[in-house]
């Protein structure tokens, strides 16, 4: 899915619908006794992180969300239906946290008492004060410190509805907005033609979270895991790395606005022969990774790449199609003395992701925390990333282009850089968020336009490999 930003989602004039959860679910939730299951880690850390950047005077927004078409004349009530019954499947977005103290206790409502109140919001003939207007409304609904917090939009014209979802990050990962167009049209048609729904069984991401947590604590401050950060952060000077290109940041200054830069690195056939080139080392991540350790050398002169690297934690099949922030992080170093060129930074990349890969199953938040450093956090992201994921299998990813839909991120503020590429149909989909800097902006398209030209020569070097005759035998 092409990743950007609410401004640029080809938002259209029409008359917007609002969907939130009901009055009476909220009185519900507001009495409902402490669900057992603890909260993730990762939604935790995010959680406290929001806190601590509104105490210091800063409400930073961090939703994720998607917009897309439904064809045709649209039915509400159909759609209203269709929306509920996604809600119900995933029982995170049912489930919540209140302090007690300081500590954070679920709250989690059984699905009959959840019910959508639908509002019409106006008819906006302006398509840049109904962006504006989304925004607004999602920045204050989809709000890591409140419940509920999600909302869905539509806006309605004659020819097609286009839906826009948001959610605070603490429920949702890149992957589970993917998603969503195939499952919210497909819901849609079942409701509009009143049949049931094609669905198979899904697995809670509340479960999960349990799961997960009283394996994550069952390690102490002496295992090998915690050790092996340990070392990373220290190499790190006692932080996470940031990306390693000079940003233009005031030590010690506010948390600055961020940028977004976006566009198609390169088409399909390109990322296909990039792949083709990468694949005896893992494939287009490993050839992404090289290509970044690469450059930023190139940019920065730093004798070592490091990085921590976000990996989906959906180790089993149930967790599979389920909504939920299932993402952990693994530290790799690329030593630029044993990766001179493209080939040899392939095979170092390699070398790092067989030996460290596995430490992303074990949350990073529950390894700082063992560690008893200081990691108060002053920003929404702890750490840079670059992130590839290769979305030609997500369901209805062939319609994407057709139903003009978009994974979106909020950018706001922020002194990381985030950078993710996805492989899509048609082409090889760069995004990237990044502080709001003259210098920052220089470095980022000095990246991103390095990127594109190594993985083009990569191509044309493979097509030339596959084009060459080979030698006969015998």
């Amino acid at each position: 899915m092409r990743m950007t930003d609410i401004q640029r989602c080809e938002v259209r004039p029409g008359r917007l619908v609002e969907w939130a959860l009901s009055p009476a679910t909220v009185t519900a939730a507001a009495g409902l006794p402490v669900d057992p299951r603890p909260p993730a880690y990762v939604q935790e850390s995010h959680i406290r992180t929001a806190r601590s950047v509104r105490e210091d005077g800063l409400t930073v927004p961090t939703w994720l969300g998607t917009a897309f078409d439904i064809p045709g004349t649209v039915d509400l009530d159909a759609l209203q239906d269709a929306l509920r019954s996604w809600t119900l499947r995933h029982e995170t977005l049912r489930s919540g946290f209140r302090w007690d103290g300081d500590e954070m206790r679920r709250f989690t409502l059984d699905a009959e008492a959840v019910s959508l109140h639908r509002e019409e919001a106006g008819d906006f003939p302006d398509a840049a004060r109904l962006v504006q207007h989304l925004q607004d409304r999602f920045d204050a609904a989809a709000n890591a410190l409140s419940w509920p917090n999600f909302l869905y939009a539509a806006v309605i014209r004659d020819d097609c509805t286009s839906v826009y979802m948001a959610f605070d990050h603490s429920n949702v990962d890149a992957y589970s907005i993917q998603r969503l167009p195939a499952e919210i049209n497909e819901l849609y048609a079942a409701a509009a033609e009143g049949r049931p729904a094609e669905e198979s069984p899904v697995g809670s991401y509340v479960d999960f979270c349990e799961i997960e947590r009283a394996d994550a604590d069952r390690i102490d401050g002496s295992h090998a895991i915690v050790g092996r950060w340990r070392e990373f952060i220290r190499r790190c000077n006692g932080k996470l790395p940031n990306f390693p290109v000079e940003l233009g940041l005031e030590p010690g200054g506010p948390l600055p606005t961020q940028k977004l830069m976006r566009e198609m690195l390169v088409d399909a056939d390109a990322a296909a022969a990039f792949e083709s080139y990468c694949r005896p080392f893992g494939g287009s991540l490993v050839g992404i990774l090289a290509a970044t350790s690469l450059i930023v050398h190139e940019i920065s002169g730093q004798p070592v790449y490091r990085a921590v690297l976000p990996f989906h934690t959906r180790v089993k099949s149930k967790w599979s199609d389920s909504v939920g922030w299932y993402v952990g992080g693994a530290p790799i170093e690329v030593a630029m003395d044993k990766a001179p060129d493209f080939r040899g930074a392939l095979a170092a990349v390699r070398a790092e992701l067989q030996a460290n890969r596995s430490l992303a199953r074990m949350p990073l938040a529950r390894v700082l925390r063992l560690l008893g450093s200081d990691f108060r956090p002053t920003s929404p992201d702890l750490y840079s990333i670059v992130s590839y994921v290769d979305a030609r299998g997500i369901p209805g990813s062939e319609r994407w282009d057709e139903l003009a839909a978009y994974g979106l991120v909020r950018v706001s503020y922020g002194d990381q850089v985030c950078v993710w590429l996805n492989r899509l149909h048609e082409g090889l989909w760069f995004t990237c968020r990044y502080p709001d800097t003259d210098v920052a902006f220089k470095n980022m398209r000095l990246y991103v336009e390095r990127l594109g030209d190594i993985i083009l020569s990569v191509a044309r070097e493979q097509r030339a490999l596959e084009l060459a005759p080979h030698d006969l035998v015998g």
